[in-house]
């Protein structure tokens, strides 16, 4: 797997969001659960990857599969609407 930095810190990114299902990163980087789990322990300093792996074991937002809505997704309130390609900032 030969990534880019700038890959490996959003596949990083993602896979510490909650919401961010690893489903989501293989169509977005073609690299499976267990290579996001490989490139986290290796990236990553043991305490932190030990923390990641309990918060995203069972996690059903982390899978498709497990999740309990079927269309859609979480949007907060506080989210800016993106009009005419340019996103609105505070």
């Amino acid at each position: 797997m030969s990534l880019e930095i700038q890959d490996i810190d959003r596949i990083i990114e993602m896979a510490w969001e909650d919401r961010t299902t690893f489903e989501a990163i293989k169509y977005q980087f073609n690299i499976s659960e267990q290579e996001v789990i490989k490139l986290m322990r290796k990236e990553m300093k043991p305490k932190s990857f030990k923390l990641w792996r309990k918060r995203v074991q069972g996690r059903q937002t982390k899978h498709e599969k497990l999740r309990v809505f079927e269309k859609g997704r979480f949007k907060c309130s506080r989210q800016k609407q993106i009009s005419n390609n340019k996103i609105s900032k505070r």
